[in-house]
């Protein structure tokens, strides 16, 4: 109990002080319990966060889990994930609360600031991905067509199906050396995650179909999205958009307008499902709706790491799972390249004055500016001139 205490609580404090996204993240993560606490040595730390960058989710909030479990078996990964949260959901669920009452038109430019900054969001992100991500042009090609597709064919099947697919011809194309072969251990535990893991992602459609429920379509919605953002939680933007906007189960400036908040709070930004889930409609929503989408968002991370924790050092060495990999993830750009043409930019820049505020926000991001302060100045911009 004392170790699970203490992991609360280290993770409370990172969640109420990590600024600066997943990157920043882990360099706190480092500090935190490799320098500082001396929980686990740098080549273990190393190892988990390569094993979150080769899982589907958040890779931050899974390095965070997975010291938990390292510290305190799973209670203490609950633990973790946990206090990292928590600050940044109750700060959403604020925005979530103002956004549903607050009406008239300064409320509308206060949104439509914290939009434009969504778009600064995005565009850097969109960059700074491509860099990383789709460093030749055979994957900038990819990304490319990816995002025209989406364009194309605004359904919410279709980010599902080209990460499938991109995924699929890299393992196909990949023409390096064969793996030797892999003697992988006995770990029932592991495999029945595994398995709970594909059946919640086969069986959660069909029952939603089948029933008609909400609340088993919101969890399915957001289990799906938790299940296939590769690349970085920006991802959540184009997946999430398109299980929840396009049918129209939230207000499009509401739902960009809490992006554009869930840059300005520390934590995850994945505790933007909690904000989604709180204003969707039909019912269930507010505080039951986001504390549905948030553990359908999450699970997916605890099934993945329980696992494959057990067989990553094998897992590792499958070159083929890392070609996949790659092509998933130059498709990943191209979805985040489509979400930033629209809704985003379709539905942001509507005056004069929107293209400066939004270049100016990009600039401020570039220069290193804190993303909380550029979202701050965004909707103190959009207010004002409102107020003009």
């Amino acid at each position: 109990m004392r170790r699970i205490s203490e992991t609360f609580l280290v993770f409370l404090g990172l969640g109420l002080t990590s600024f600066g996204g997943p990157v920043a993240h882990l360099g706190y993560f480092h500090n935190a319990f490799v320098v500082r606490r001396n929980w686990l040595s740098d080549a273990d730390y190393a190892d988990l966060v390569a094993l979150c960058n080769f899982l589907p989710g958040p890779t931050s909030s899974q390095v965070g889990i997975a010291i938990g479990r390292r510290r305190a078996g799973w209670p203490g990964a609950l633990a973790a994930f946990l206090g990292f949260t928590l600050p940044s959901v109750a700060l959403l669920y604020v925005v979530a609360l103002g956004a549903g009452l607050w009406t008239g038109p300064l409320a509308a430019g206060i949104l439509h600031g914290l939009k434009l900054a969504a778009l600064a969001v995005v565009a850097q992100a969109v960059w700074q991905m491509a860099q990383r991500l789709t460093p030749d042009w055979p994957r900038r090609a990819l990304a490319i067509a990816a995002a025209a597709i989406v364009l194309l064919l605004p359904q919410a099947a279709i980010p599902v199906l080209v990460i499938t697919l991109a995924a699929l011809a890299g393992a196909a194309l990949y023409k390096g050396e064969a793996a030797a072969p892999i003697k992988l251990g006995h770990h029932p535990a592991a495999l029945t995650a595994l398995a709970a893991f594909a059946l919640l992602l086969l069986a959660l459609p069909l029952l939603t179909t089948l029933t008609q429920q909400p609340a088993l379509a919101l969890i399915d919605s957001f289990y799906r999205t938790g299940s296939l953002v590769f690349g970085g939680g920006h991802v959540v933007l184009p997946l999430l958009e398109a299980e929840l906007v396009a049918p129209g189960l939230i207000d499009r400036d509401l739902f960009l307008a809490g992006y554009g908040a869930a840059q300005a709070v520390p934590g995850p930004l994945f505790s933007f499902a909690f904000y989604a889930g709180a204003l969707v409609a039909p019912p269930p929503n507010g505080i039951m709706g986001g504390l549905l989408a948030l553990a359908a968002i999450y699970l997916p991370s605890f099934l993945l790491l329980a696992g494959t924790l057990p067989y990553w050092d094998q897992l590792k060495a499958i070159p083929r799972l890392r070609a996949a990999l790659d092509l998933a993830n130059a498709a990943v750009v191209g979805l985040l390249l489509a979400a930033l043409i629209d809704p985003i930019l379709t539905s942001t820049i509507t005056a004069w004055p929107d293209p400066i505020i939004a270049l100016a926000a990009l600039a401020a991001l570039f220069l290193r500016v804190p993303p909380w302060l550029v979202v701050l100045a965004c909707g103190t911009l959009g207010a004002g001139l409102t107020l003009l």
